[in-house]
């Protein structure tokens, strides 16, 4: 069944939204990265908060990085009128896991395959 255009454009709008918040998230992690690069002369302690901040925002760009994958995706799957189809079974996506991840490019039992490493 076809999602119909008022939900699909619902959802592109979302996405849409996330891709632009992923952005700027990327974009503020790299000013932060290079305002630390120049921090001088700091205490031990201050140090290691400062690398320990770096680490945990370079490990978020990655899941940003991943995440702004999956919207590009799910925008491509709306352009080419396939959004909403599990990648993997074919059956349409749940309603509320679209609401709750509007990337999302498989079903929930599919999902639970790939997180254990069997699709």
């Amino acid at each position: 069944m076809a999602m119909a255009k008022k939900q699909l454009e619902a959802y592109k709008k979302r996405l849409l939204e996330k891709k632009k918040g992923l952005a700027e998230a990327y974009n503020k992690n790299k000013t932060y990265g290079r305002l630390t690069e120049d921090e001088g002369t700091q205490d031990l302690a201050d140090k290691a908060s400062s690398a320990y901040t770096k680490e945990f925002l370079y490990s978020l760009s990655n899941t940003d990085r991943e995440i702004l994958q999956q919207v590009d995706e799910a925008l491509h799957r709306i352009a080419k009128g396939t959004y909403g189809v599990c990648m993997e079974c074919g059956e349409e996506i749940e309603k509320k896991r679209h609401e709750a991840v509007p990337w999302a490019s498989h079903c929930l039992s599919c999902q639970a395959k790939v997180e254990k490493g069997l699709l």
